[in-house]
Parts: structure tokens; C-alpha cells; sequence
């Protein structure tokens, strides 16, 4: 149906792009805005940890690593500035931020609660997005990167659903959120493991 029609590309990173145009003719290098999105990303994990008030901080800054995410990938195609090295920092900082977000919004539910299970719901998503980045890493270096393209659907992507934890936080909802992230993130790590496995499999001459 048309109105399910893929659009490319994904709505955050055409804004990104709209941000960065800008920057083109400065200094300004897509590794340095790897770098402040790593930075935003881990201080808006850290500031989860720190509950009350805090989270809304958080959340902000969060969402804001989220959509500079792009803004490197963008500045380097404007500019010229590609390289392996910038689209691996790229990924980590991906990861750390996830992984750090998830660990961060269950010590700070803990920190509230008698139970340390919102410390273990963390663990388990954080961990599971780490691997899935491993397993995907691994996947696009034997079978390039157009084997590790993610599915959207009108102009969203999955990993979009991570925009949710500004509304989520905001409106009180993070129990929740980390319940699903803690079932989600490990069906994501066993979907990145299927796809290495099947890559294997076929790359093995196997029928």
C-alpha cells in the first residue's frame, strides 16, 4: 500500500542534514560532533542515574545525541571528510550511549524502589544493545554495510523508538519503558545474531 511505502531517507537524518548545512565551510569536524554526541549522550545517562528532577534533564539531552547521531555522517558526505575510522567511532558512541542510557534509567529507578530489579532490567537491555552493535559490527565487515541496513517504515526506523524515552520520561512512564527496552533489546540481539548466522551459513556454500 503506498501509504506504507519506504521513505528515504529517515526523517531525523533529513533534518540533521538540514542542521549541519551550515557547517560545511567551518572547522568544525563530523569526528568533533561524534564526540559532543558521545558526550550528551553519557551526561544524559548519567543524569537518569540521579532520578528526581534530574531525569527530564536527561532525557533532553539524550534525545539531542540522538538526532546529532546523523548530523556526522551528514557534515562528512557535505564535506568530503568520510573515513573508516569516523564511521566506527560512529557506531561505539552509538552503543555506549544505548547501553549507557538503559543501565542509567534502571540505577536510577532502583535508587527509588526496595528491589534492585530496575537495576537488572537495565543490565540485561544495555548488554543486549552492546552485543547486537558487536554482532551487527561483524556482520557488516563480512558482508558490507547494505547487509546491516535497518527497515523503516514511513520514514522511521527502529531504532527511532529510542526518541520515545523524552514523552516516556516526561509523562512518568519509564517503568515501563525499561520493561520493554529489557524484552526488546535482547530479541534485537538475537535478530542481529540470525542475520550473522544466516551470512555464515550462506558464505559457507551450504544449501
Amino acid at each position: 500500500m503506498a501509504y506504507l511505502a519506504r521513505i528515504e531517507p529517515p526523517w531525523d537524518q533529513r533534518l540533521a542534514a538540514v542542521l549541519v548545512r551550515p557547517l560545511r565551510r567551518s572547522r568544525v569536524t563530523p569526528n568533533a560532533i561524534t564526540a559532543v554526541t558521545l558526550v550528551l549522550g553519557l551526561l544524559g545517562a548519567w543524569l537518569f542515574t540521579r532520578a528526581g528532577a534530574a531525569v527530564h534533564v536527561g532525557a533532553g539531552l539524550v534525545m539531542l545525541a540522538f538526532l546529532l547521531d546523523h548530523a556526522d555522517g551528514e557534515l562528512a558526505r557535505l564535506t568530503g571528510q568520510t573515513s573508516t575510522f569516523g564511521h566506527y567511532f560512529d557506531l561505539i558512541a552509538d552503543a555506549l550511549v544505548m547501553s549507557a542510557l538503559f543501565v542509567g534509567i534502571g540505577l536510577g529507578l532502583a535508587a527509588g524502589e526496595p528491589a534492585a530489579s530496575a537495576t537488572r532490567l537495565g543490565l540485561i537491555a544495555g548488554g543486549a544493545v552492546a552485543l547486537a552493535v558487536l554482532l551487527r559490527l561483524e556482520l557488516e565487515r563480512r558482508a558490507g554495510k547494505a547487509a546491516t541496513r535497518q527497515a523503516s517504515l514511513l520514514g522511521f526506523e527502529l531504532q527511532d523508538l529510542l526518541y520515545l524515552v523524552g514523552p516516556v520520561t516526561w509523562l512518568g512512564g519509564l517503568e515501563s519503558f525499561l520493561m520493554l527496552a529489557a524484552l526488546g533489546a535482547p530479541l534485537y540481539a538475537l535478530g542481529a545474531l540470525w542475520s550473522l548466522g544466516r551470512h555464515l551459513w550462506r558464505a559457507s556454500g551450504r544449501p
